[in-house]
């Protein structure tokens, strides 16, 4: 069972018992946007070691692109679906990726979008919808 595994198992079992998942789509999302572009676990790590949570910009650096990660989580719960993707309020990124997860934090879908489409198709919308963010590229 990778790191992943066991810190997804875990926030199950404390959102099993005390009703409210721990806040761990955003660490888990970066990890896993960088599976997915081809990161490996050790780079991922190491390029990790020295960063803090509240980074402003983009989440990692990998081949000379800077990323930006977005994710949402469902809790599962009576009108919990996913209806907003979340703006982005800054564009110090190269590439966008958003991520839809299931309540077990499977991935759902995964899109990307280069920063200058994503300027051009909502810089001036105030609300971003998980159907507008499927008009970029899928990437899982």
């Amino acid at each position: 069972m990778t790191l992943r595994d066991q810190l997804v198992a875990l926030a199950l079992k404390w959102q099993e018992k005390y009703g409210v998942a721990p806040a761990i789509t955003s660490a888990v999302s970066e990890y896993d946007a960088a599976m997915i572009l081809g990161m490996s676990e050790e780079e991922y790590s190491s390029y990790m070691q020295d960063k803090t949570a509240v980074a402003r910009g983009h989440d990692f650096v990998f081949r000379g692109g800077r990323y930006q990660i977005k994710a949402h989580r469902p809790s599962g719960k009576p009108g919990s679906r996913i209806t907003n993707a979340g703006k982005v309020r800054n564009y110090d990124w190269d590439v966008l990726i958003w991520i839809r997860y299931d309540v077990d934090y499977t991935i759902e879908e995964a899109w990307s979008w280069e920063r200058d489409a994503y300027i051009r198709a909502f810089d001036a919308k105030s609300r971003i919808s998980p159907e507008d963010m499927r008009m970029g590229t899928r990437i899982a």
